[in-house]
């Protein structure tokens, strides 16, 4: 029972997202509207200091990439068929180094779809978004809770590492409107990218033991800037295949892994002498914890990790899962693309899932996946 109504708000994810997002320190909104992310378009309309609407999603990402090298923080919000045309963009962005967050709406494919259907079938277009098996740092949100920290978090990290960010939710949690109590809501700290303060000549790509360079926008007129998305040395300057370049280009991925514990969230519900571990994220999360208290009430000792940071993968999932020997992944999609990023096309004994398309996974399927063979 709540204390007070006062607290209460029929809301939904959309409106937390795009309020996070703002208040982490994003300003900047450039979008094409499209079904399911349109409620996260309207919104940015009147809450983002700058908005924009694009003509399409290429020239959105080419937008956003001219605010981020100017020195601001842009987001834009769009589904599949959206984010398929902004790959090239995000790999441009990714190479220039240039922080962004892209919320991405997930429906049921492949191609257009089904707009009005949710699905979890972008984890894999996201994992393979890089060329050269680069990633992309990657949130998935599981509830209202995650619309406001890990929004937040995800333009955190987009600051800190210069990078674009990819934030995954789905159309039942961008634009289902539930009741829900915004008073424990955590403050957010409003963060800006770090600027370059030396005296003395500015070199992009430079790093320290952060293995992030320092930014300086090229609105300044005090240093030259070059940004480039072609393979370039730590002046920003193009050279090919030759080692410092390269070692350079290296480096995009090792920042990620350096800082990965830093943006690694998770939620892991053990139980003292589970041998079942029930993994999933996303709106799956919603059934599986509802399955997980529906076990535990009949007796059945189970454990749940609902994965919020989902690319690079952390090695920390795989050590959990390993303590246990059934281990049932559930997301709604058709192959298990989280299984396979765990386990890969071999799995692992005692590795199974709970699939679905074209509907909302069910906590009885859970439960029955996790009491076969018991």
């Amino acid at each position: 029972m709540h204390e007070s109504k006062m607290n209460l708000a029929f809301i939904d994810g959309s409106r937390l997202i795009i309020e996070a997002l703002v208040r982490a320190g994003a300003d900047t909104f450039v979008g094409y509207p499209i079904t399911p992310a349109n409620l996260l378009y309207l919104y940015a309309t009147r809450r983002f200091p700058t908005m924009l609407a694009a003509p399409d999603e290429i020239t959105t990402l080419q937008w956003m990439s001219g605010f981020a090298v100017a020195g601001r923080v842009p987001v834009t919000a769009t589904s599949f068929p959206g984010y398929a045309l902004m790959i090239e963009s995000i790999n441009m962005a990714a190479m220039m180094e240039l922080p962004m967050v892209i919320v991405l709406v997930q429906r049921l494919g492949p191609a257009t779809g089904t707009a009005t259907c949710g699905a979890q079938g972008d984890l894999s277009v996201v994992h393979g978004t890089m060329s050269g098996g680069y990633s992309i740092p990657t949130f998935s949100i599981s509830n209202y809770h995650d619309c406001w920290q890990l929004s937040a978090k995800a333009v955190h990290t987009a600051i800190q590492l210069r990078t674009p960010v990819v934030l995954l939710t789905s159309k039942e949690m961008a634009m289902t409107l539930q009741s829900f109590d915004w008073s424990n809501l955590p403050p957010i700290e409003t963060k800006k990218v770090k600027l370059f303060s030396g005296d003395g000549n500015y070199i992009p790509y430079k790093t320290e033991e952060s293995l992030v360079p320092d930014f300086l926008p090229v609105s300044q007129n005090q240093h030259q800037v070059r940004i480039t998305a072609s393979t370039h040395d730590t002046k920003g300057i193009i050279q090919n295949v030759l080692p410092e370049a390269i070692e350079n280009t290296k480096r995009l991925e090792q920042k990620l892994r350096k800082h990965l514990d830093e943006f690694t969230v998770y939620e892991f519900d053990e139980q003292d002498g589970s041998d079942s571990l029930i993994i999933t994220y996303g709106i799956s999360s919603q059934a599986s914890r509802e399955a997980v208290a529906e076990l535990r009430a009949k007796g059945i000792k189970v454990a749940l990790l609902v994965a919020k940071t989902l690319l690079p993968i952390p090695q920390l999932y795989v050590d959990i899962a390993n303590r246990y020997s059934k281990v049932i992944i559930v997301e709604e999609n058709l192959t298990g693309e989280l299984r396979h990023l765990l386990f890969g096309a071999a799995g692992r004994k005692g590795v199974s899932g709970v699939n679905g398309i074209a509907k909302m996974i069910s906590p009885t399927e859970i439960v029955e996946e996790v009491m076969r063979n018991e």
